[in-house]
């Protein structure tokens, strides 16, 4: 069966994101700080993926990760690296995707719609900085495909952005 998309990014993942990553580039030809580029990032995100409830991005500062650019609901303010997904992706360094976030020990529920989420970490200088957060109300709702194409966007992201400002 096909997906149903009001889109206009095409349902192909591969095809979406190699968009998305072009588009972002486009984006930041102009201004490439990180307020900016993260701003933009979350909103084309949210524009172009499905059964997303929550797109935005957590900085490190003073230790631990702030709220930074995002679309969605109220977010949590600060976590605590090792707490729930995103300072558990921080605290490993790793991509974490969960299939069910009320099964993960330490989960942090700032919405209660959410019920699947991706984590992906932001390097400068081989540390983590900052992470992406994609919320999703659907169980399972992130594969492979979500997980190479937002690497992808990712790595474009800390080859292409201007991180001054931001303290660690």
């Amino acid at each position: 069966m096909e997906e149903k998309s009001s889109s206009i990014y095409p349902k192909e993942k591969d095809k979406m994101y190699a968009l998305l990553v072009k588009q972002m580039e486009g984006l930041m030809e102009a201004e490439n700080h990180w307020l900016a580029a993260f701003s933009n990032a979350s909103a084309v995100l949210k524009g172009a993926l499905e059964e997303v409830n929550w797109v935005g991005f957590y900085v490190m500062n003073q230790g631990s990760l702030l709220l930074g650019p995002f679309q969605g609901n109220i977010a949590c303010v600060r976590i605590a690296v090792g707490s729930g997904v995103c300072g558990g992706a921080v605290q490993k360094d790793e991509i974490l995707m969960i299939d069910n976030v009320h099964d993960f020990e330490g989960h942090i529920p700032c919405d209660c719609a959410s019920n699947a989420e991706i984590v992906l970490p932001i390097h400068l200088n081989g540390e983590v900085i900052a992470v992406l957060d994609i919320d999703s109300p659907q169980f399972k709702r992130f594969d492979l495909k979500d997980k190479n194409g937002l690497e992808s966007l990712v790595k474009m992201l800390e080859n292409k952005i201007n991180f001054n400002g931001i303290t660690g």
